[in-house]
């Protein structure tokens, strides 16, 4: 829902730019902030003359935490590519790398009149359709696992092997930078993931999943999707900025994660109700609908994924509480996703010892 701007911009020479670039958003623009977005200010364009609504995206103002994350600039190259595949994606009209515009690097896309489900449980609709909404949503993504980036021009959007050392040392580096952020009232830095040194060893070994390169949205989850208005269809996957070329089953193990940390979550983010939803499907058919669309079974590798989709969860909430801490958040639910780093690690860490003595995932999937 757009509302309060929180964090301004130039409307007078966003405007002018858009005359030059990007005339069909129709000037003037009313310019609200979207309240989802933890990462990347978000913000919706309505044109006072035409009434018709586009999307801008933007990095954050001010010194950013780590070069690896806010890549605007990578969400909207993939998006691009995508628009001539079955995948459902926005039309993006511009991107604008030139900083003295609004201060930041920012693109538009067109606006996508559907809904958006912030809970994976996806209330307030019948049973039967909370069911097909979930099978839109896992054969959308199989249908991103199975395209060629080769043949979309994606040869080097990502390497085609590594992928979890890659993503390993990557939120090392991050997670090191986030951890250092000090609170700018309290003086206190974030502080560090727990057992971080133990997950990262045990996710380096030799447990690890056999490599496979597909394109990877990389946090592909029910609320960074738009359904049609009153069908149960995906008509555009949004916030590409983590996409690269990487492992399948990480996406997959990002999907089903709130049902294994559907209780930490409810204590975190929203009430109690994803474990007694009914119409919800097993953690089995998900991954049986995926392997239906892209053709591989990924369920053998599925509770080392989920151990490690829980430890990134853990990285992605240590970076918005350092954005809280550096006032730099875009969401103002972001300090709940702050509180929720530690509970996500030691989730991470137990899943792994639970796995080890054999006990499987807890959760509403039990042992897969």
């Amino acid at each position: 829902m757009a509302g309060l701007v929180r964090h301004p911009i130039d409307i007078h020479s966003l405007e002018a730019y858009l005359a030059r670039q990007v005339p069909q958003v129709g000037l003037p623009v009313e310019v609200k902030q979207f309240g989802f977005g933890q990462s990347n200010p978000t913000y919706q364009l309505t044109s006072l003359a035409t009434k018709r609504r586009h999307v801008l995206r933007k990095k954050p103002a001010g010194k950013l935490l780590s070069k690896a994350a806010h890549k605007v600039e990578r969400e909207y190259r993939i998006i691009r590519a995508l628009e001539t595949t079955d995948v459902p994606v926005p039309k993006v009209y511009c991107l604008c790398e030139d900083e003295s515009v609004i201060g930041t690097p920012f693109y538009i896309m067109e606006f996508l009149d559907g809904r958006i489900f912030e809970d994976p449980a996806i209330p307030n609709v019948p049973t039967s359709e909370r069911t097909q909404l979930w099978e839109a949503a896992t054969q959308t993504l199989a249908k991103l696992h199975r395209l060629d980036y080769i043949k979309l021009g994606l040869h080097e959007f990502g390497k085609s092997d590594g992928f979890y050392n890659r993503q390993l040392a990557t939120w090392t580096q991050i997670c090191g930078a986030q951890e250092n952020a000090i609170d700018a009232d309290t003086g206190e830095a974030v502080g560090r993931i727990p057992h971080f040194e133990e997950l990262v060893r045990h996710f380096s070994g030799d447990t690890q999943p056999r490599d496979r390169a597909t394109l990877v949205h990389g946090d592909y989850k029910i609320d960074n999707l738009v359904f049609h208005p009153t069908e149960p269809q995906v008509i555009g996957i949004l916030d590409w900025e983590m996409s690269t070329v990487g492992h399948p089953l990480s996406d997959l193990a990002g999907l089903l994660l709130p049902y294994y940390t559907a209780r930490l979550q409810a204590k975190y983010f929203r009430s109690d109700t994803f474990l007694s939803t009914p119409g919800l499907p097993s953690p089995q058919m998900v991954m049986q609908w995926h392997r239906g669309v892209a053709g591989w079974d990924l369920q053998p590798d599925m509770e080392w994924a989920v151990a490690f989709a829980a430890f990134r969860s853990a990285a992605i909430c240590q970076g918005i509480a350092a954005r809280v801490a550096t006032r730099q958040a875009s969401s103002p639910q972001a300090r709940n996703y702050a509180d929720a780093f530690r509970p996500f690690a030691h989730f991470a860490w137990d899943t792994i010892q639970r796995k080890e003595r054999g006990q499987g995932i807890d959760g509403l999937g039990a042992k897969l």
